[in-house]
This record gives C-alpha cells, structure tokens and sequence, in this order.
C-alpha cells in the first residue's frame, strides 16, 4: 500500500529585531539542548514515565528542547557565502509521545525544524513550520489538538524571546 498525502503548510518568518548574536543567544538560553545523560540515566535505571515527565519539564523551562543544530556559515563559507544560519530541532519528547501514541509516523514533523538567519539587509529572521499545519496532515484529532497545543506553546516562547507573534499561532 502507498499513500500520498498533499498538505499546505505555513511557513512562519518573523523578523525577530535584536542582531542575530543576541537573538541566537536568548533562543539557545530558553531552549536548552537535550540532557542526553541524564534521560539515558533514566533509561538504564527503567524510570517510570512520570520520571521523564518532571525530568523534560526540568529540561525545557519554556516547553522546548534543542536536540540537535547545525551552523551553515562554516560549510556555506566555503563557497563565499557569508551570512549567518543556523538551523535546529527543537520539540519535546514528552509532548510528541502523545501524538506518536496514535501514530509514530508523526516523528517525521517532531521535533519541529526551526532557523535564525539573516537577510542581505542584516535582518535577522526566526523560521519554522506552523506546527498544526504539519501534524493536522494526518487526519486524526487527537494529533490534530497536541498540533494547535504545539501552535500556543512556541507563540509563547516567541513572547518569551520578544518577537513578534503572528496571529495564526493564537
């Protein structure tokens, strides 16, 4: 069996204001990366899910964690390229089991793909897909409900971050 599933997305690009230094550093702070060593401590030791829940709420004071980025100025410099990217996966585990419950093909969108980058004007810009775009492709209402969840969390780090918010993640 083989299925195609056609779905619009937004893609959100905001231009977030402070340089992109500064910017890329309150990101970082508010999402801190992935406590690998800690989780794998509570994998050895069998936790019970309510461990992992007070652990990732501990990790991710904002509701999101980092669990990977890649710095494209290093490799796109080799070509002349001279502006600053940097690309993420920013999601939370805790959050994706709830969805990946009715269907893990959901770990195609968690964690949610995010970029600060600058422009030719030196704008620095926030991008990311609207999160109830990505999962609502999947039809099912419970993935549906943790998408628009999704939506309201990263308008609040956006708040958090003082960027600004676009409306449809209200």
């Amino acid at each position: 069996m083989i299925r195609t599933v056609a779905h619009e997305v937004n893609r959100l690009e905001i231009a977030v204001g402070p340089p992109y230094g500064d910017f890329r550093s309150r990101y970082e702070r508010a999402v801190p990366v992935f406590d690998a060593g800690r989780f794998a401590e509570l994998a050895r030791a069998d936790a019970s899910w309510q461990e992992v829940l007070r652990a990732t709420e501990e990790n991710a004071p904002h509701e999101f964690i980092r669990y990977w980025e890649f710095d494209a100025r290093p490799i796109m410099g080799l070509a002349g390229d001279r502006w600053n990217c940097v690309e993420y996966l920013m999601g939370n585990h805790t959050i994706a089991q709830r969805m990946y419950a009715i269907n893990p093909a959901i770990m195609l969108y968690a964690p949610l793909r995010t970029a600060i980058h600058e422009d030719r004007e030196g704008v620095t810009w926030f991008a990311v897909d609207q999160p109830s775009t990505r999962f609502g492709s999947f039809g099912d209402p419970g993935i549906a409900a943790v998408g628009v969840e999704l939506d309201r969390k990263l308008a609040a780090l956006l708040e958090h971050l003082g960027a600004p918010v676009p409306e449809v993640l209200i």
